[in-house]
């Protein structure tokens, strides 16, 4: 079982922190101990309990992100883990892309995220200790559409990996976290849609099901704790089993 104190005394820094996953990564760090900062684009999505700090900056916006910086580290010092989990795309096929869209999302999901994350992982590094997690998507891994929104996680996904290498021996780990569908908010738009698309999507995970945030955020705790603690660079694909292979080829090309 694990400790409920796992994270007694640790700061912990999450992006994203009032959205469907991020809650639930909240929530749970929060639960074991750690001193949650929240960090998103609004106070309104920063309304809840477990944390213990507060900070608003949008990831589009460079001054935004550099003022967000120095709040964060004048107020809460250097995290001993930081959770890279702010993303957005609206995007789906290559069809909807323009400059305009493309510039948001890569903006948004890698530029922004790298920003903000380079000084930290760097007061890291000088420190000798941390552990960062990003959430990056299975779009990264295979093309599951969100074209640009997946070149932007295949970035993080690099990225992430230059931490692990180049500042591991500063005392630094740096995972990824790659989730499927997940059951949030993100998916209203499609649902509206397509009131039966959750049922849709079951055929194509080995598992039967999409993945629920509380689930992903098990497996951000993990690379984030000291559990893991000989683990850096790994992409972790937590999805069902979506990237294990294609379900439907055996169902219904070989007739399994």
């Amino acid at each position: 079982m694990v400790s409920k104190a796992e994270f007694e005394g640790r700061t912990v820094v999450v992006t994203g922190a009032g959205g469907g996953l991020g809650s639930a990564i909240v929530a749970l760090l929060a639960g074991r101990g750690a001193r949650v900062v929240g960090c998103d684009q609004s106070q309104e999505a920063l309304a809840s309990p477990h944390l213990a700090s507060r900070h608003v900056f949008n990831l589009l916006d460079r001054a935004s992100i550099e003022a967000g910086i120095a709040a964060v580290l004048d107020s809460d010092g250097v995290p001993d883990i930081l959770i890279n989990n702010a993303g957005w795309t609206r995007a789906e096929t290559i069809s909807a892309l323009d400059a305009g869209r493309i510039e948001h999302e890569l903006d948004l999901n890698l530029t922004g995220v790298m920003t903000f994350a380079d000084p930290i992982v760097k007061a890291m590094a000088a420190r000798g200790s941390g552990s960062v997690v990003f959430i990056s998507s299975v779009n990264a891994i295979a093309h599951f559409g969100n074209p640009a929104y997946a070149a932007a996680k295949a970035g993080i996904n690099a990225y992430a990996k230059s931490i692990a290498v180049e500042l591991g021996r500063s005392g630094v780990r740096a995972n990824v976290v790659c989730p499927g569908s997940i059951r949030t908010a993100a998916w209203d738009h499609r649902l509206a849609k397509d009131p039966e698309i959750l049922g849709k999507l079951k055929r194509l995970y080995p598992l039967g099901r999409i993945v629920d945030a509380a689930e992903v955020a098990e497996a951000v705790a993990f690379l984030a704790s000291d559990r893991a603690s000989g683990v850096t660079g790994v992409v972790m694909p937590v999805d069902a089993g979506l990237t294990a292979g294609c379900l439907p080829f055996i169902d219904d090309i070989l007739g399994a």
